[in-house]
């Protein structure tokens, strides 16, 4: 049972790494704006304001201090309110936040082709996730919004073998059902320790006799 969790285990970490620490603060790469300068009517600028009728800053397409071209884009109070960048490394992602100025949802890709979607609560932690890796596994996890940990895990890894684990308010595994790739089922169950306390099939058992 270990082994065959362990894919679920790196895909569900997949949120976390690209998107929890990454993205933290005002962290996007996009798709970068690859209009090449070919023309004499070409313009050439490290940065662009967009203002309404009024004069209000709405946008600003630039390249940042880190080296990541960005757009940002505000609502009429000047809050931002959606980004959109690229990394020198080519990771790149797209973000939107609430009039908080919190973020609620991040897009992204790295160049390692871990790519995914994070959706965060109204107090700023992460509460869903969606991740596929570069062996194309994929999974989905959701978070207790009150401590940000995981709670379940929903996947399907690299061979087609789907698993579901569900975890407890600290974080560990007390649960997983799966099937392998031979379509046999399987459920484990774990005490606040991690040891296993039941399991089917059990280890070592028989099929009846026919």
């Amino acid at each position: 049972m270990k082994d065959r969790k362990h894919w679920l285990y790196a895909s569900l970490a997949l949120v976390g790494g690209i998107f929890g620490g990454a993205v933290s603060g005002h962290w996007f790469p996009p798709t970068g704006a690859d209009a090449a300068v070919r023309g004499a009517r070409a313009l050439r600028a490290e940065k662009f304001v967009l203002i309404d009728h009024d004069g209000t800053e709405r946008g600003v397409m630039d390249v940042n201090s880190r080296g990541e071209a960005e757009v940002a884009l505000k609502d009429g109070t000047g809050r931002s309110r959606g980004e959109f960048k690229v990394r020198r490394d080519g990771a790149s992602a797209i973000g939107f936040y609430d009039q908080n100025g919190n973020k609620r949802v991040v897009l992204g890709a790295t160049p390692s082709e871990r790519n995914g979607l994070a959706i965060y609560g109204n107090n700023g932690r992460q509460i869903a996730g969606f991740t596929v890796a570069e062996d194309n596994q994929s999974s989905v996890t959701l978070y207790d919004p009150a401590n940000g940990r995981a709670r379940v895990g929903l996947g399907v890894a690299a061979d087609g073998e789907p698993a579901l684990v569900l975890f407890d308010q600290n974080g560990r595994d007390r649960a997983e059902l799966h099937v392998n790739d031979k379509g046999k089922p399987g459920l484990s169950l774990a005490d606040e320790s991690g040891k296993s306390i039941a399991g089917l099939p059990m280890q070592g058992s028989q099929p009846p006799e026919q």
